[in-house]
């Protein structure tokens, strides 16, 4: 009987801890990270690889501008390649090998903030700006067609969207996708023999490798 009542005596005192246990934890506060980053792109397209480098300032928290530049080709939808018995690459009716260098000014808009945890980042972006094409004979061999580079004007941007990942305060490790389109100033580019074009457009998708500081 005496024990009963000790067990009884002690269910309310029991009871009152388990109470304090199952109270919901405090919200946990927003990781802040770093207001500034800087970086590279390593771009997949189906023009080829392509690489380039940013720089990105927080101006709340949720957008940030930025400033980018890259370098990769264009490719004409035409272009067909194929491979000869020795294994040399051959494009039918390929007169130009183009490649883009786009400088975008733009704004990243994070979206999701309050439902998504802080290691997925998710945003929209969009970037405008000059373009400076290079074209160069296919005929001559890649490097040595650079002595008869063409150089061509153009303005464009892209719209995109994409996502950083981790939690890291040092690291930015991202991906993204974007379509990018670019009109050109000056006359045209000519990839295939006899057709140039005023505009060029592709869709890319990045990897985002950098640091925040």
């Amino acid at each position: 009987m005496k024990n009963i009542l000790k067990i009884l005596l002690f269910i309310p005192i029991l009871f009152s801890y388990g109470q304090k246990i199952g109270e919901i934890a405090p919200e946990k506060h927003a990781t802040i990270f770093p207001a500034n980053a800087w970086g590279m792109d390593i771009m997949f397209s189906d023009g080829g690889f392509g690489a380039g480098t940013f720089l990105r300032k927080e101006f709340s928290p949720t957008i940030k501008g930025f400033v980018d530049i890259s370098f990769a080709e264009s490719k004409n939808d035409r272009e067909f390649e194929y491979f000869d018995y020795y294994g040399n690459s051959i494009v039918i009716g390929k007169e130009n090998r183009v490649f883009l260098i786009p400088l975008n000014f733009g704004i990243h808009y994070r979206i999701f903030k309050k439902e998504l945890t802080d290691n997925l980042r998710p945003y929209l972006a969009v970037g405008v700006g000059p373009t400076l094409a290079i074209s160069t004979p296919y005929r001559e061999e890649f490097f040595s067609s650079f002595k008869y580079a063409r150089f061509h004007l153009a303005a464009g941007g892209y719209i995109g969207f994409g996502a950083d990942f981790g939690l890291s305060k040092n690291n930015l490790v991202g991906l993204s996708m974007r379509y990018s389109y670019t009109k050109f100033i000056t006359e045209g580019v000519e990839h295939m023999t006899n057709s140039i074009k005023t505009e060029v457009s592709a869709f890319y998708i990045i990897l985002n490798i950098g640091l925040m500081y």
